[in-house]
């Protein structure tokens, strides 16, 4: 095998650490970023929040410039450095505002992007089955066993793990042999648990579960007329007809008229097929949305204002500059004292680009959001969605001269608080659609539209695909069945014959 040589000419382009640091910011959530510059000051003694200055949201609008890119230069602690120190532009007066600066990365360490923050300290879904297990009398090793079960039920309260795995599971890490009987018999003490339906293995036993403990309940004696009877038939022998809507099917094998049937349906959709996910919704709630922005309409004109908590007042520590003060009026300058000194301007060089990378990411947060408000001003005075723009990434890199990344960053990770609710950014975006006179319009549009024809049909005779597809293009959509049957799935709405009822 020869080998050769070649030479190769190529382009390669790399983000600094700066910049790559200014997306991190940028993704980091309006209730998260008071956690992130805590840290920063934590890590940077010489950055501080400056509590004479509180400044108005909406004044932040005419504050903040583009600041160009700065070359690194790395120290190197060489003598040379340490005879010529000019700690000149560190010790003007005014230095809290953004200058010229050079970064060391090296002080920041890769944050996680997936940081969250921690939710209030309540009792959650395994919490919540431990405590009712502790009203169990149960052996010791029975109580590892029931731990082990309950250690394996998901969020939703399920079951997913086969009795055999959960048998092996104490054998090999618990070292309790347990058959599949014994293991079977604690699951059916916890499926007595709160909420009903609990430790299910799918939701046809969940949902069994839930109507065994109705009867139980209503104490309703054996009877083939009572309702929850004839729901429990219809579960255990009619699940996959129940699913599939096939209720004629079922209405045949259980021999019920059609009052029956609303019964029996009624009573099985009142179920929880989810019943780990009520307990979780108190977490959940939790994860609360705070606008990045607020847009309000004043008169006929719309009124764009960032969230203050966006705009922190941050500073160069007054005690850092002083010690370079010192530093510049002495006349012995030692090896020991440059090196401090060094130490010293790399905290300010540090903590005065954290300062300029906050007011640059609210001067991108603002521009991309009212080169939004503009393009969608109709949405945003009436708040009909059917007043959507097709609007792509690219139209706003466009007008605010930023990077499509970048707007794709702002616009997956912000929201927006309007008189007609509170928006994520990338709901305002959506491709193009053309109508017969030759008029873009927004897909959301579409979508909308299609939405209002699903919510007013007759439920006893839903719409095709092909009778919604002949709807809109009766409105003038020129749109083809199978792009119908797209945004349907994406409006998360099932076929005709799943939306059926009674």
């Amino acid at each position: 095998m020869a080998l050769s040589q070649s030479l190769q000419q190529r382009m390669l382009q790399k983000l600094s650490p700066q910049q790559i640091q200014l997306m991190k910011l940028l993704q980091v959530p309006t209730a998260s970023l008071e956690v992130r510059i805590k840290e920063e000051m934590e890590e940077n003694p010489a950055l501080e929040l400056d509590e004479d200055k509180h400044e108005d949201a909406d004044e932040m609008k005419d504050e903040f410039t583009e600041t160009g890119e700065e070359e690194y230069e790395e120290q190197d602690g060489s003598n040379d450095e340490y005879e010529n120190i000019d700690v000149s532009e560190y010790v003007s007066e005014g230095d809290d505002e953004v200058g010229d600066y050079k970064l060391k990365d090296d002080n920041y360490p890769e944050e996680d992007e997936g940081r969250q923050l921690p939710f209030k300290t309540e009792t959650s879904f395994y919490e919540l089955l431990i405590n009712q297990l502790g009203l169990l009398k149960l052996e010791e090793n029975e109580q590892v066993i029931a731990e082990q079960i309950i250690g394996s039920i998901d969020e939703d309260g399920y079951l997913r793990r086969e009795t055999s795995a959960i048998v092996d599971d104490l054998a090999f890490r618990q070292n309790i042999t347990a058959t599949n009987e014994e293991v079977e018999a604690i699951i059916r003490k916890i499926q007595l648990f709160d909420p009903a339906g609990v430790a299910a293995r799918n939701l046809q036993e969940c949902l069994l579960l839930q109507l065994y403990r109705l009867k139980d309940e209503a104490r309703q004696p054996d009877g083939n007329g009572k309702p929850v009877d004839i729901a429990i038939k219809a579960i255990t022998k009619y699940f996959d007809e129940f699913t599939k809507k096939h209720y004629e099917k079922i209405q045949r094998g259980l021999n019920i008229d059609d009052d029956q049937l609303r019964e029996v349906m009624h009573q099985i959709i009142r179920l929880n097929p989810k019943p780990g996910g009520t307990v979780g919704e108190a977490h959940k709630a939790e994860n609360y949305v705070v606008p990045d922005f607020f847009i309000n309409n004043n008169a006929g004109k719309l009124e764009l204002t960032l969230n203050s908590r966006n705009a922190p007042e941050l500073r160069i520590s007054e005690g850092y500059r002083d010690m370079l003060k010192e530093y510049d009026r002495g006349a012995k300058k030692d090896k020991r004292q440059k090196e401090a000194v060094l130490f010293i301007k790399q905290k300010i060089d540090s903590a005065k680009w954290f300062i300029d990378a906050i007011k640059q990411r609210q001067h991108t947060l603002l521009s991309t959001m009212n080169a939004i408000m503009e393009h969608q001003y109709s949405f945003f005075l009436t708040g009909d969605e059917t007043e959507l723009n097709p609007m792509i990434l690219k139209d706003i890199a466009e007008k605010t001269n930023l990077d499509i990344s970048t707007v794709s960053r702002v616009a997956n990770s912000k929201f927006v608080q309007t008189e007609f609710g509170t928006y994520r950014l990338k709901f305002f975006f959506s491709e193009s659609l053309s109508t017969d006179s030759g008029e873009e319009v927004s897909t959301r549009e579409v979508k909308k539209i299609l939405s209002n024809l699903i919510e007013a049909e007759d439920k006893k005779h839903p719409l095709s695909d092909e009778r919604l597809t002949e709807l809109l293009q009766e409105k003038g959509y020129n749109i083809a069945r199978r792009t119908v049957a797209k945004y349907r799935e994406q409006l998360n709405v099932p076929v005709a014959r799943l939306r059926k009822e009674l």
